[in-house]
């Protein structure tokens, strides 16, 4: 029986992560997928890594492209009716692969199915269980750091975390795929979002559980790149996806929030990376596309423009 789904690993010198990762879905269930790692030049060995059980296939790229240029070009090789990017830095439980599947079929207007990621080494503790956007311009992971009991039933998220998500092909063909300008951050939001704008939901599915180390390859939670990169693809994300009269009526909230941000992080030293970034981001955004503004999408935008402020007391209420 021909595969349902492709699992794409994107991977920059993570060798024994990715082995981990590997050895871990050689475990599943359900072993009717495709496994499709992109290598983004490294330099360790990862590209002489093989299965003796998975159908496995290692692309190697010359250059890093970043998240988004491995995870394209992966999506570009994919003939499968459903996509799953995964992290090289995870440990998925048997069941991960088939619980995506079974969440996503008989859904025609959905978009995207996120994994419960847990923390690898305080199992308790979700690491993400879906994203969240909220009106001040924030991207929020979903639980993060709460008891994973409290996030054990399905719901909608307005995106799915890049790191543990499965796409529907045909969704992804209406809203093309990732905008590589980001190189990496925010980019599963910013699909996310532009799905939304179609008319698309996203899902949350606690029974796929994936173990997550977190920041394997840029060292930390916060730091120069990570802070200066998601700083500016989240003036990206606003820009490319908030029309005109949207964007005026968020900006006190949205001017708000990068002040919130930079106080943040001078507190924890990267306030210089910080705006930097919100300053690349504006200089920049002119060089992003655009989604486009339909009338027939009209509703949609008021519909996220109400979940915005809903998000915001879900993170309150941690929901």
């Amino acid at each position: 029986m021909a595969a349902q789904v492709t699992v794409i690993i994107p991977n920059y010198n993570g060798r024994q992560l990715l082995l981990n990762c590997i050895r871990s879905l050689e475990k599943q269930t359900c072993t009717d997928f495709k496994l499709l790692v992109v290598d983004n030049g490294s330099t360790d060995g990862s590209t002489q890594l093989n299965s003796a059980v998975l159908d496995m296939e290692i692309v190697p790229l010359s250059c890093n492209t970043g998240f988004c240029g491995a995870v394209n070009t992966g999506l570009k090789r994919t003939k499968t009716p459903y996509a799953i990017l995964l992290n090289n830095d995870t440990e998925v439980h048997p069941a991960f692969v088939e619980a995506l599947l079974k969440s996503a079929r008989g859904h025609k207007r959905l978009f995207s199915v996120s994994a419960c990621m847990i923390d690898y080494r305080d199992r308790t503790k979700v690491d993400n269980a879906g994203d969240l956007y909220t009106v001040f311009g924030w991207a929020v992971a979903r639980g993060k750091g709460k008891n994973r009991k409290k996030f054990n039933r399905p719901c909608s998220v307005f995106s799915g975390c890049g790191g543990a998500v499965l796409y529907r092909m045909e969704a992804l063909r209406q809203t093309g795929l990732m905008d590589e300008n980001h190189f990496a951050y925010l980019e599963d939001v910013d699909l996310g979002y532009r799905a939304r704008i179609y008319g698309m939901y996203s899902r949350y599915e606690p029974k796929a559980v994936v173990y997550h180390v977190g920041s394997a390859t840029t060292g930390s939670r916060y730091n120069e790149k990570k802070v200066f990169l998601a700083a500016r693809n989240s003036v990206y994300v606003i820009y490319k996806n908030m029309p005109f009269l949207q964007l005026l009526l968020n900006m006190p909230f949205i001017l708000s929030g990068i002040f919130i941000k930079f106080l943040f992080f001078f507190r924890k030293g990267f306030a210089k990376e910080y705006a930097k970034g919100i300053a690349a981001g504006f200089k920049g955004a002119q060089h992003c596309r655009k989604t486009v503004v339909s009338p027939r999408n009209i509703i949609n935008y008021v519909v996220i423009e109400m979940e915005l402020f809903v998000n915001c007391f879900r993170i309150l209420l941690g929901k």
